[in-house]
């Protein structure tokens, strides 16, 4: 039995790694980068939100007898959001989630320490919050948002707030929505990061299958929520305190399901500290900086 064998996510590992030092370096040394590569997340993410609520409202304005197509909206929906994190990725754009993965790789092999990816964290955030808010105020001033859109809108913003006026049942599923939507944001770029995928092709496809998968099924996404209340704050009265509850608790599920799921998880699977310890021949020169 080869090393290869018993730890194949080693590509993953040291590609996570890697793209954990250069976020490092561009918090510390060029942060106004930083925010701007963030905050271009933000306004993708935005714009993406728009086309999905677009699409929704206009199957939902298709009626058949007393029915309208809002279902099939929904599919229709979640499949033109779910490019956003392609494009996201191939613009070399920061996404807050994706980061959580990576942070959580780099505290578990101790290339960071918590604080300074707390910073990174946090940077990011206010850079994708920044851009959400950019897209949010021209959004204001253009027809972009319809009639119909802000219906289906205020519909999205009611059901998301629901979650926190329930009490604590509506957190707890509010949390494990947040949890799953993650997870599976992760799962993708963890399909990316590990070198198996060469062709543009099939990346683009697995990064559209997670975000569909979240999109549709209701899971939940704190980046994408803030985006979201940011842009029906310009158009209706929001509920601020509700919103702000909302994104915590997500941001605490994301969390979960991209830092602990699947970036601790497979920082620990893929960890052969152990192994070279008890079969020193099969180390390669290469292996202290992978691991």
């Amino acid at each position: 039995m080869t090393k290869q064998n018993l730890f194949p996510g080693k590509t993953f590992i040291s590609t996570a790694l890697e793209a954990l030092d250069y976020k490092a370096a561009m918090t510390a040394e060029m942060r106004h980068r930083y925010l701007m590569r963030a905050a271009m997340a933000g306004i993708i993410v935005g714009i993406f939100y728009d086309a999905y609520l677009s699409v929704v409202a206009a199957f939902d304005a298709v009626e058949i007898g007393e029915m309208t197509l809002k279902p099939l909206g929904k599919i229709a929906g979640a499949l033109a959001f779910s490019p956003a994190l392609v494009f996201i990725y191939y613009s070399k754009s920061e996404l807050l989630t994706s980061n959580m993965m990576i942070g959580s790789i780099g505290m578990y092999y101790k290339r960071i320490t918590a604080s300074r990816t707390g910073k990174i964290l946090f940077w990011c955030f206010i850079g994708n919050a920044l851009g959400g808010l950019f897209v949010a105020a021209v959004m204001n001033f253009s027809s972009m948002i319809s009639p119909q859109v802000l219906s289906i809108m205020t519909e999205t913003i009611d059901h998301k707030l629901e979650y926190i006026w329930e009490g604590w049942p509506g957190w707890v599923d509010l949390f494990f929505r947040a949890m799953y939507c993650n997870f599976m944001i992760n799962l993708a770029m963890l399909l990316i990061y590990n070198g198996m995928i060469k062709e543009d092709i099939v990346k683009t496809l697995v990064m559209m299958i997670a975000v569909f998968v979240f999109a549709f099924t209701g899971m939940e996404h704190s980046v994408a929520n803030t985006v979201l209340f940011e842009i029906y704050a310009f158009q209706a009265h929001l509920d601020w305190a509700a919103a702000i509850a909302n994104v915590f608790i997500c941001l605490l599920g994301n969390m979960v399901g991209g830092g602990i799921l699947i970036g601790l998880y497979y920082a620990y699977v893929n960890d052969d500290a152990r192994y070279l310890r008890r079969h020193p021949e099969a180390a390669e020169p290469s292996a202290e900086v992978e691991s």
